[in-house]
């Protein structure tokens, strides 16, 4: 007796935990002032936001404040914490989404991981990936909304070195 497998392919949507991000580019700077823009008060200020809270170790604070002038937990990545502080090699955090634009997805946190690797003396390598979203309409906005935030940052810190500094 002969027996068929018939295979069907249907494409399916992703299911939240296989959407991620990943966004990436090479900054014209050293590893360790790329580090130290990632990981420091002063360097998120320079290319990300007005005001952050970092405590450079894991389970330490990686808060990012967007309008530092809001009471607290308004002022934006509020509560966010350090998941993984590899000098100079992986820093991966805690994210969630803007209250104003996605108020029910904020609730979730999700994660972002950056991986930094020396191209040259004077070139970084900033691989970012970011995951662990929810499924459903919202959800879907979100990933659309960090796909373009991610990049727009990432071309921040381009910015920020494009002088070589």
């Amino acid at each position: 007796m002969k027996i068929a497998f018939i295979v069907l392919m249907v494409a399916l949507p992703l299911h939240a935990a296989e959407k991620r991000i990943d966004v990436q580019v090479v900054v014209n700077a050293s590893l360790d002032d790329v580090w130290n823009a990632w990981t420091t008060v002063d360097g998120v200020k320079s290319f990300f936001a007005g005001g952050a809270r970092i405590e450079p170790h894991p389970d330490g604070a990686y808060e990012i404040f967007f309008d530092p002038s809001q009471p607290e937990g308004h002022r934006g990545a509020d509560g966010m914490r350090i998941l993984v502080f590899e000098p100079k090699r992986r820093l991966a955090f805690t994210w969630n989404a803007p209250e104003d634009k996605f108020p029910n997805a904020r609730k979730q946190r999700t994660r972002v991981t950056i991986v930094f690797t020396p191209v040259g003396e004077k070139q970084t390598r900033v691989a970012l990936t970011h995951d662990g979203f929810g499924d459903g309409e919202e959800w879907e906005k979100v990933h659309a909304y960090f796909q373009g935030a991610w990049k727009y940052v990432l071309g921040n810190l381009e910015k920020r070195f494009a002088g070589g500094q």
